[in-house]
This record gives C-alpha cells, sequence and structure tokens, in this order.
C-alpha cells in the first residue's frame, strides 16, 4: 500500500485506508475538515465513525456517500471509493482483502464477459453499482464474523449445559452465567444490525438516496443537455414539437427579432423535452435500483436473521436447563425439608421418652423407685410409646402428603 500525508489544516490527522473502484488501496493519513469536504457528509455523520465514541450500528444515506458504522467496520462509501478508518482488526483486514478480489475479478469479468450462465448472489452482485458492493462486502464480513462467534458460543454451550445438568458445582454454574452473558451481548448487537437493515428495506426513498451513482450521473446530465441545445431546429405543430427540415420556416417571418426569440423558444422547448426524458429515464433507473439493493439487503438480512434464530434457539435451551435446575434444587430442598421434619418428630418422641428418666433421677425417697422391676415396665412401656408415637407422626404427615415417602 503507498503512504502520503495530506497538508494539514489544523485538525488531527487520522489513518483511513482508501479504495478504489479499481480495486487499488492506499493508507492516507486526513483531517476530519478534509474528509467533510471530500465526501460531502456533516461532523455529527463522522462522529459516529469516531472510535472514542460509542454508537449503535448505523447505515446513513447522504449526498454524496454512505455512512456505514457495522461493528469494527466503520467506512464511507461514496461512488468512486471507500475510506475506511484504518485498524488492525481482523473484520478490517477481511473486508479490504474481499473488497479488492471482488472489484479486480469485476474487472477481469468485465474484459472477458464469457462465464458461466449460473451465477450465484455473490457474483451477480459484481455488477451492481461500486456503492452497492462495498455495501455488500461490508455485511457479509459483519454477517461471517457474527456467525463465527455464534457457532463458537454454540459449540462451547452444550456441552457444558449437559455436563451442568448431570452434576451441578458451583464452577459450572459460574462457566454458564458467564456463557450467558455473551450469548445476551451477541444477541443484543444482531438484533441492532437486523433492525438497521429492516429500517432501510422499509423505506424506498431512503434506498432511492443511497444510489450514488445514480445521483452523480444526474449531476452530470445537465451539461449534457446543454451540448444537445444546439441541435436541428424543431417546428411547432399542431401536436407540439417537430423537427425544422426546411430553413424557410424560420427565414419567412417578419423581422429578425422574431426570428431570433423564436428559435430561442424553440432550443428551450428541445431541452425541456430532453430533461423531461432524462428525469424519466433516471426515475426508472432508480426504481430498478431500489429493488436491485432491496434484493441485496433481503439477502443479508435472511443470513443476520437465521443466527439470531440460532442464538434464540440456544438462549431457550439455556432457560430449559436453568428450569431443569431450578426443579431439582427444589426437590433436593423439599427432601432436605421432610428429613428435618423426621428429625423433629424423633427429637418430640426422645424428648418424652427423656422425661419420664428425669422422673425417675430426681433425689426423693419414693418407694416405688426403689422396685426395679416396676422401673423395668416403666422403661419398656414409655419406649414403645415413643416408637408409637413417632410411627403415628409420620403417618399423619404421609396422610397429611407432608412426607413423600
Amino acid at each position: 500500500m503507498d503512504v502520503f500525508e495530506l497538508p494539514e489544516t489544523g485538525q488531527g490527522l487520522q489513518s483511513w485506508i482508501r479504495i478504489d473502484s479499481s480495486g487499488n488501496s492506499q493508507v492516507i493519513e486526513i483531517d476530519k475538515l478534509s474528509i467533510i469536504a471530500r465526501c460531502g457528509i456533516s461532523t455529527r455523520d463522522l462522529r459516529i465513525l469516531d472510535p472514542l465514541f460509542v454508537y449503535p450500528t448505523t447505515i446513513l444515506g447522504r449526498e454524496k456517500a454512505i455512512v456505514a458504522n457495522l461493528e469494527k467496520i466503520r467506512c464511507i462509501i461514496t461512488a468512486d471509493e471507500v475510506l475506511l478508518l484504518n485498524s488492525l482488526d481482523r473484520n478490517v483486514l477481511q473486508f479490504v482483502m474481499e473488497l479488492q478480489k471482488r472489484l479486480v475479478a469485476n474487472g477481469a469479468a468485465a474484459l472477458n464477459p464469457r462465464g458461466s450462465s449460473n451465477r450465484s448472489f455473490r457474483s451477480t452482485s459484481s455488477y451492481s453499482p461500486f456503492e452497492f458492493r462495498a455495501l455488500a462486502v461490508a455485511l457479509e464480513v459483519v454477517s461471517g464474523s457474527l456467525n463465527f462467534e455464534a457457532s463458537e458460543i454454540k459449540s462451547e454451550a452444550y456441552p457444558l449445559l449437559d455436563e451442568l445438568t448431570s452434576y451441578i458445582s458451583t464452577l459450572n454454574l459460574e462457566r454458564v452465567r458467564g456463557l450467558k452473558s455473551r450469548l445476551v451481548a451477541l444477541t443484543r448487537r444482531i438484533h441492532k444490525i437486523r433492525d438497521e437493515i429492516e429500517k432501510i428495506m422499509d423505506d424506498n426513498e431512503y434506498m432511492a438516496e443511497m444510489y450514488l451513482s445514480e445521483k452523480k450521473r444526474r449531476m452530470e446530465s445537465p451539461s449534457l443537455i446543454s451540448d444537445r441545445v444546439s441541435s436541428p431546429l424543431m417546428q411547432i405543430s399542431d401536436e407540439g414539437l417537430f423537427e425544422a427540415s426546411d430553413p424557410t420556416i424560420i427565414s419567412s417571418l417578419s423581422s429578425p427579432s422574431e426570428s431570433h426569440r423564436v428559435t430561442k423558444n424553440l432550443n428551450n422547448n428541445n431541452g425541456l423535452r430532453n430533461r423531461h426524458k432524462s428525469m424519466v429515464m433516471s426515475s426508472e433507473h432508480t426504481a430498478r435500483s431500489v429493488e436491485e439493493l432491496e434484493s441485496l439487503l433481503e439477502a443479508y438480512f435472511v443470513v443476520i436473521d437465521n443466527i439470531l434464530t440460532k442464538l434464540i434457539t440456544l438462549k431457550e435451551y439455556i432457560d430449559d436447563t436453568e428450569n431443569f435446575i431450578n426443579i431439582q434444587m427444589n426437590n433436593l430442598r423439599n427432601r432436605l425439608i421432610q428429613f428435618e421434619l423426621l428429625l423433629t418428630s424423633a427429637t418430640l418422641v426422645m424428648a418424652i421418652f427423656g422425661a419420664i428418666i428425669g422422673i425417675f433421677g430426681i433425689n426423693f425417697p419414693v418407694p416405688l423407685f426403689t422396685n426395679e422391676r416396676t422401673i423395668k415396665l416403666i422403661l419398656i412401656f414409655t419406649s414403645i410409646s415413643a416408637v408409637l408415637i413417632y410411627c403415628g407422626l409420620v403417618c399423619f404427615f404421609k396422610w397429611r402428603r407432608v412426607l413423600l415417602l
């Protein structure tokens, strides 16, 4: 890549990668005011591309440029070139290489029009205007990056969730929590891109504004029309205008001033008719371009929507796993409560048994306490009563469905 510096204009210079319509790229350093004057955008539009600010995914159509903020790809697309913020990010480098390859392949296809009749969407998009091709490459790189992240999360999630259902531990729960945070963040990013594309697809006028090549051709059309004004004169008929084949029509007028005035009117009418014809052709071309841009956006909308569907399915699987774990935890908690209830019942029975033993431990001269046989009978009766009371409590709890044993 060639590196050159433009003269400073009092603003901080930024490094940009410039890619022209032939696929040639170079790194330039240019200030903000020069970028604004060069691309016809506002300071607010340029602020969207500033990496120091955090802006959501945005695609703006302006008079001379398309301002695109797609994840790490922050670029300005005009009818002749792409200005991309220079970065060492993998997506930026992939965008530059892919766009250069598409443009070079398009130039080779223009030199050799023979090819296969079965062309894919990617190959047919190479015949689109330059700005559409650049926008398609940006969307393709971004959707590919998002799909890679989604596949990475998916491949990591399913084994972890299966392990969590079989063995619940603090480490596995912490890993699932981090995985779900990444999933939610990625889903939010994909939602923003999907909503931005859907917003553009719903507005035909906004899509027509993004056809920069057509607008540039319309800006150059008045010079072409002015050249046509010097064409052969047109005559005035009952229906309107017709071509003058006989110069005596003009010379037969009463005075040179009237002849000059009629000639001027004829030229003006001819220019208006040519301008109207050009506007009609431009409007038809714009309608076709809107359909072309809509089909391009729709293709990548479907791709991004499929990625979003995969993430939503994964999130539902995580939610189902969480519900299953909650059910297991509730079941374990209920079993612990039942065990606690059994221990409480046993403690109550032992307290009764201890009360009887405590009575015999009183240090009073009672004749009954001196009879050994009587003490044994009382202890046996107390033990049997304690067991019967405990079994009665257990049966009562089972009858009331407190214990599910």
